[in-house]
């Protein structure tokens, strides 16, 4: 294992239904087999990843339940068959199932390197071997809540460069959507989840003229989840519902940020990175977003981002007014934008950190 050659890995998401992890789970994969990785990626049987071309060979597990004894044996067994030297684990559910006896270590077998991606309980992930945050603020929680700072790594997301469709096809969506061909585009991104911080957009927009910038606006929600029908409500009672258009969520986000001329990503503190600040600046739109935990650690205030406190929709409609009402802050905030992804968060980057801490772990 020297040069490109990258240590084997087995990547386990025991998830049912598609998410901000899975679509992390999906884009990985796909790096990894870009950079020549021998990883095998196992799901669960029937789920949404179930089915989607990753890029990689997939196995498919139970993963029933949450101490399904079945899928344990199912994981030892392919654990056993492929001889991965890390076995990343994605959420709890495959954390849980995935257990490796001290003697498997000592005969320098496979690693268990626990990815977290939010503040999760960590009674379920305490037994993995080495833990991994997107964050330096999750790591330093994970240390603070007993787990070895030693064993704790700490590797940022990647964003997927933009790659843009024929204006034919983006022209099309937006007739298949219903947006004005003259209309200004607000596109958030996320799980309607509330995290994510959808009712305080929704007030802050309530407090907006019909038009900005001269034009009439739209906000298109990328994303579904289990607040829909509530957030529905709130803009039909708020005078919003023929603004704002419910694109459900996609697999590719891409066209929606085309089509974009400002994203505004409105999440609670509690957000732990928020990939769609990534993505703004990869499709080089401009952004607005709360002052959430994650923005904190990685958006510049009128840099590269304009960022105001979270849960206060007076503040985001002024936000957005000013950003809105400014060419000349908008294109500053892209380019800037776009030098931090490519400088910091891009996939050769990222994947050779990746790589660099999977050597580290076997040889450890």
């Amino acid at each position: 294992m020297s040069g490109d050659a990258w240590p084997p890995s087995l990547h386990l998401v025991g998830s049912k239904a598609l998410g901000g992890a899975e679509r992390w789970v999906q884009r990985f994969a796909r790096a990894l087999a870009g950079h020549g990785a021998a990883a095998v990626v196992g799901v669960r049987a029937g789920s949404a990843l179930d089915g989607v071309d990753l890029g990689l060979p997939v196995r498919r597990l139970p993963f029933r339940t949450v101490w399904d004894p079945f899928s344990r044996r199912a994981v030892s067994r392919l654990i056993a068959e492929l001889k991965p030297a890390v076995v990343q684990t994605y959420m709890g559910r495959a954390t849980r199932s995935t257990r490796l006896p001290p003697r498997c270590r000592r005969a320098g077998g496979p690693v268990h390197l626990a990815r977290l991606g939010g503040y999760y309980r960590l009674g379920p992930y305490r037994h993995a071997d080495a833990w991994l945050g997107n964050t330096r603020a999750l790591c330093d929680w994970m240390i603070q809540n007993g787990l070895p700072a030693e064993r704790v790594h700490q590797i940022y997301n990647f964003a997927e460069p933009a790659r843009p469709r024929p204006v034919p096809e983006i022209d099309a969506l937006r007739a298949r959507l219903d947006v004005p061909p003259s209309a200004l585009v607000l596109a958030a991104l996320g799980r309607l989840v509330p995290v994510k911080g959808h009712a305080v957009l929704l007030e802050a927009l309530s407090r907006l003229p019909r038009e900005l910038d001269g034009r009439p606006w739209r906000l298109l929600l990328v994303g579904d989840g289990p607040l829909r029908a509530g957030l529905e409500q709130q803009a039909a009672q708020l005078g919003l519902a023929d603004r704002v258009v419910w694109a459900g969520w996609q697999p590719d986000p891409g066209p929606f940020l085309q089509m974009a001329d400002l994203v505004v990503f409105p999440s609670h503190e509690a957000e732990t990175l928020g990939n769609v600040i990534l993505e703004a600046w990869a499709w080089r739109r401009p952004l607005v977003c709360t002052a959430f935990r994650g923005a904190r650690e990685i958006a510049r205030h009128g840099d590269d981002a304009w960022c105001v406190p979270c849960d206060d929709p007076p503040a985001l409609a002024a936000a957005l007014r000013r950003v809105i009402g400014d060419e000349a802050l908008r294109a500053a905030m892209v380019e800037r934008g776009a030098v931090r992804v490519a400088a910091d968060f891009g996939e050769d980057r990222i994947l050779a950190q990746y790589r660099a801490l999977y050597y580290h772990l076997v040889r450890a």
